[in-house]
């Protein structure tokens, strides 16, 4: 390096331009951009904006942790961990710490994403095109939405548990952070407020938003998180509705339940069933699915006769198990670079059935029609009644290992188990919540821990 810089001045002297030499070495050195001067054009905006959505990809977000860690919490025996990793098995054993680095790096992805949407939205007015500033500002909510609406069911209690205006939530930041402050030292804002932000911002990212929008966010992926919002409250009607609405965009059930998570190589292209995916490729984003559960990487999760007998004979979901000697692999993530799927049509499908079936209403279908559409694309036969059993059977083996067993657990308010001692754990028992992460806490006096931590 002394070199460099000899080699540079000695040069300067020569040519007799040392203010010049001195202006180049006088650099400032720069970890950050200002956002008033990286985000001043429209085309900065939507850079910033795919930035959001990459995000989305980490493995600490929807790139696998999110998912995957919420379905061990919940998971009552029916799979077994069986790595190495301490986080997962913490998870698992339904015995977290407060310094574990999964639910650590999660909350602080969470809020990376966050900010990230706060900054596009602060920065609307550089996009002068209305129907792009309509647009973006539907997709940065979006984001924003399903990233809080995830984060509030792990870190706080259920809507269900308590009393949601009392119960301590997460934090709600709407303005981008640039540095640290005294004020951003913010407490947790409670479940209501955090739900109703969820909420707010994903009626207008519906109405904001285009029906055709590429691989992006479009008005059919907001109602169809805004579905899954009111059906953890119990709005049944409303939840319902908004899954109908989704339900009535340009898509159809894949024919083949395999093809829809695997199409014979590395990669998983969408298909006319995605509503929403991460999309992942061997140069972007991260299917950590892939990693814990195929056979062709570690493997870590064995799944259990008590999940395998629930299948009918002739249920094609049976088929997505490889069973070996040591034990049975769920093949639903064995594409190495898969696009992850986050809404499917087949959820709407069931979600609607549950939310009419509830509520005594018949929005778009009856629950019997929507119940024996999904088992007629799986190979099973139709059935002649339906009930509220059924239908939350359909969605558990449906659904299953894409993060939405510990939700459902809560609001049916059923019971898992230790899998150590065999005893129950209740739906609203603490262990069943994440702890506030021990590195926030440290960090920020005004975050109060949640119990049991």
């Amino acid at each position: 390096m002394k070199k460099i810089v000899f080699g540079l001045l000695a040069a300067c002297l020569a040519a007799g331009t040392l203010p010049s030499c001195n202006n180049k070495l006088n650099v400032v050195p720069v970890d950050s951009i200002d956002a008033g001067n990286a985000l001043s054009t429209s085309d900065d905006v939507q850079a910033a904006l795919v930035g959001s959505y990459t995000s989305l990809q980490s493995v600490d977000a929807y790139g696998g942790y999110l998912q995957f860690d919420s379905d061990l919490l919940a998971d009552d025996g029916d799979f077994t961990f069986v790595g190495t990793y301490i986080g997962p098995f913490q998870f698992q054993r339904k015995s977290i710490r407060r310094d574990n680095a999964n639910a650590q790096n999660t909350w602080g992805r969470g809020y990376i994403t966050i900010n990230r949407t706060n900054n596009v939205l602060a920065n609307l007015d550089k996009v002068t095109a209305a129907t792009s500033k309509a647009r973006t500002e539907g997709e940065a909510r979006f984001l924003r939405a399903l990233t809080y609406f995830d984060l509030v069911r792990q870190y706080a209690r259920a809507w269900n548990d308590g009393t949601p205006s009392a119960n301590p939530g997460v934090p709600l930041v709407t303005t981008p952070t640039g540095t640290v402050t005294e004020a951003n030292l913010l407490a947790r804002n409670t479940v209501a407020e955090v739900y109703a932000q969820v909420i707010t911002d994903l009626t207008t990212a519906e109405a904001q938003l285009p029906a055709s929008n590429g691989i992006f966010a479009n008005k059919y992926a907001a109602a169809a998180i805004l579905s899954r919002v009111y059906l953890q409250q119990g709005r049944y009607s409303e939840a319902a509705a908004a899954a109908n609405r989704a339900a009535a965009g340009p898509y159809s059930l894949n024919p083949d339940y395999d093809t829809e998570f695997y199409q014979g190589t590395a990669l998983l292209a969408n298909t006319a069933e995605d509503i929403f995916a991460v999309q992942n490729s061997a140069q972007s984003g991260t299917n950590q699915l892939n990693v814990f559960y195929s056979e062709n990487q570690r493997g870590d999760i064995s799944v259990n006769d008590q999940l395998l007998n629930q299948f009918e004979a002739g249920d094609d979901r049976a088929g997505l198990f490889t069973a070996t000697t040591n034990q049975t692999y769920s093949n639903k993530y064995d594409a190495l670079y898969g696009n992850i799927k986050l809404i499917r049509l087949a959820e709407m499908y069931l979600t609607r059935a549950e939310g009419n079936f509830r509520a005594g209403t018949a929005v778009g279908a009856s629950p019997l029609s929507d119940v024996n559409r999904v088992r007629a694309r799986v190979g099973l036969p139709a059935l002649a009644t339906v009930t509220l059993p059924i239908i939350l059977k359909e969605r558990k083996l449906e659904l299953a290992f894409e993060g939405f067993r510990l939700g459902d657990l809560k609001r049916n308010q059923e019971s898992t188990t230790d899998p150590v001692t065999k005893a129950p754990i209740a739906w609203n028992s603490p262990r069943l919540v994440l702890p506030i992460p021990l590195a926030e806490i440290n960090a920020n006096p005004n975050l109060v821990q949640n119990p049991g931590y």
